[in-house]
């Protein structure tokens, strides 16, 4: 990209940035034990309860770790339980970071024959409530992966919302709307070629008007690597925006 271009729009001209920026620099920051530390006791002859920790590195997004880590109940619910390590965008994870990811128990010696005989009691039980659980997560992706979504610029943005909200990126359906409506009037196939970028061989494309390597740069796994493509545009763009800006939401002119 030349120096003198931008990511998605002329007025604008900045560096292409690589990865999710810091923020919340003025959060407190705890203290958290490394994974498996032991962080609290209950009473005596109760049982240990530990802390499950995750080190934050380069590249991570809270929905990446949440994927690791089930039991964290999303990425929602992680950033919930970690706002204060993180600040107050959700996008902005520093590598070196320690998040609560989790807590489990760990019996004591002197309750370990009583539990025994407890499990083995319910194993049953246990075992058809697995199966039940199953099932329902089978027919709960079975309606997700159904989910359909119109050839225009709602059903564009909705799925690309659905997109964003798996990948922990940061976007209301407004924010979104408004900005393609300045950038591209809501036509996917829009193209600049009267600017510095179209100059250099780089004209931005599209319903957020992105140029090819901010598009490639901030690409989200799982959508066309075509830059027209609607969902595709609009989601790298809205990664894009996260990264600099915390959230399209936050984008009210030249970007």
């Amino acid at each position: 990209m030349a120096a003198a271009g931008r990511h998605c729009h002329p007025k604008t001209r900045s560096t292409l940035v690589r990865g999710i920026l810091a923020a919340g620099t003025g959060a407190a920051v705890l203290a958290l034990p490394l994974l498996g530390a032991t962080c609290a006791q209950a009473a005596t002859g109760a049982s240990d309860v530990q802390l499950v920790t995750y080190k934050v590195v380069t590249g991570d997004t809270l929905a990446k770790i949440a994927r690791e880590y089930p039991s964290s109940g999303g990425w929602k619910k992680l950033y919930e339980a970690n706002s204060a390590v993180i600040g107050p965008n959700p996008s902005a994870l520093r590598p070196g970071l320690t998040l609560t990811v989790g807590t489990k128990t760990v019996q004591n010696a002197t309750k370990s024959a009583k539990v025994t005989a407890a499990v083995a009691k319910t194993t049953k039980s246990t075992k058809s409530t697995t199966t039940a659980a199953k099932t329902t997560a089978v027919k709960t992706a079975t309606t997700a992966a159904a989910k359909t979504y119109t050839n225009d610029l709602d059903g564009w943005i909705k799925q690309s919302l659905d997109i964003m909200a798996k990948n922990g990126i940061p976007g209301t359906y407004n924010g979104i709307h408004r900005n393609v409506m300045r950038e591209s009037s809501g036509n996917p196939k829009a193209i600049n070629n009267w600017d510095s970028n179209a100059a250099a061989g780089i004209p931005s494309k599209g319903l957020l008007q992105v140029i090819d390597p901010t598009f490639k740069a901030y690409h989200v796994p799982g959508t066309s690597m075509d830059s027209y493509d609607p969902v595709a545009n609009i989601t790298a763009a809205c990664n894009y925006a996260a990264a600099k800006y915390g959230s399209i939401d936050n984008v009210n002119g030249a970007y």
